[in-house]
């Protein structure tokens, strides 16, 4: 067996771990000075909206011998505005210039033509009007309004409210985080963009469920037992499929950052940029919004529950007791362990023995 599957074995049996829950102050922390660099990084920068929800011009020209950089000084000269160039698979340039009219179109097409040294019927212009990127724009807020309402219903009835609210805060958590990285970079925002920051909410969905469906099989009948309380076996759940959430985020970062790394950047297929930015931060975001805000934020609601305080002030109460007269809580032959299947919280370096009839839950190996 593999080292990572021998820690990964470990893991699941309880028998080394990392405490999440008890940590998750810290975590929380992280996020929230993420998110506030992300949002300042909005408001202050702003996002660059490309030509598609601006509205301009795309001027394609036929072979010519003008670089890129070349290209954007004598565009932006003869529009007045910035210009986005980039290269053709024939030696030909797509020139993107923002908010230009048909008048200012054709103007810029004949300047073109002469700084260029092409002829100005061989070059091709097509005018977007910024009411179509609207119209994008608002089918994308409720397409992305309806899934956030359709996630929250279904995490309601399928687990419970506290698993939805949760859930709702890691997506909304991952969205801002992308939507800032964008501001702070400056990479073009596009319809692709869009399609990438819809695309990764499954994902990042995707992961924390796994966590849920775990939690919610090992916490049946949690109230029966006097071993455990919620949050620890909460940190059980998440260190059980730890291994699993990150060998499932690697496998699909790879591609993403071969897209984003190899094909935007050295290759210089800068519309790559436009999606694979976005599913590589927010793959990214999704993964650690699991992990560490998710199963932690459900814990702390559920914490907050009468039966829940009342369950942790028993066990607490039966661990200091134990430790009075010098014995284990957990060696007391008549307690009736209706949660064999939730082992105590790992901590690093605690080895625990795995229960007796530890059944496995879906999606673990």
């Amino acid at each position: 067996m593999s080292r990572l599957g021998t820690i990964g074995a470990r893991l699941y049996r309880g028998e080394v771990g990392y405490d999440f829950i008890g940590k998750r102050k810290i975590w929380y922390g992280v996020s929230i000075l993420i998110t506030i660099t992300a949002i300042v990084g909005l408001v202050v920068s702003g996002l660059n909206m490309g030509i598609e929800f601006k509205g301009g011009a795309v001027f394609t020209t036929p072979k010519t011998s003008a670089t890129v950089s070349e290209a954007e000084d004598l565009a932006t000269e003869a529009s007045g505005h910035q210009a986005i160039v980039q290269k053709l698979g024939n030696g030909g340039l797509r020139i993107q210039i923002t908010e230009v009219d048909t008048a200012k179109s054709d103007q810029i097409k004949e300047q073109l033509s002469k700084d260029l040294d092409v002829p100005a019927e061989k070059i091709a212009a097509d005018l977007v009007g910024p009411s179509w990127g609207e119209q994008i724009a608002n089918k994308a807020w409720t397409g992305l309004g309806i899934f956030m309402v359709l996630v929250v219903i279904y995490l309601a009835i399928a687990f419970e409210w506290r698993m939805a609210v949760a859930a709702l805060v890691a997506l909304i958590h991952d969205i801002t985080i992308t939507v800032g990285i964008y501001a702070l970079v400056g990479f073009e925002v596009t319809p692709g963009t869009v399609i990438g920051l819809l695309t990764i909410l499954g994902y990042s969905l995707y992961d924390t469920v796994v966590v849920f469906d775990s939690l919610k099989e090992s916490t049946v009948g949690i109230t029966k037992q006097t071993r455990w309380t919620y949050s620890e076996i909460a940190n059980r759940s998440i260190n059980g499929t730890l291994v699993r959430s990150i060998n499932t985020t690697v496998v699909a970062l790879l591609p993403v950052a071969g897209l984003l790394f190899i094909g935007g950047g050295v290759l210089g297929a800068g519309m790559l940029n436009d999606i694979s930015l976005s599913l590589f931060v927010g793959l990214a975001a999704g993964a650690y919004s699991s992990i560490f805000i998710a199963t932690p934020l459900v814990a702390d609601l559920k914490e907050r529950d009468p039966q829940m305080k009342a369950l942790k002030k028993r066990i607490l109460a039966k661990r200091a007791a134990a430790a009075a007269k010098g014995e284990s809580a957990e060696d007391d032959p008549s307690e009736d362990s209706v949660q064999d299947a939730a082992p105590a919280a790992a901590v690093v370096g605690q080895r625990q023995q795995p229960p007796r009839g530890h059944g496995r839950t879906p999606g673990k190996r």
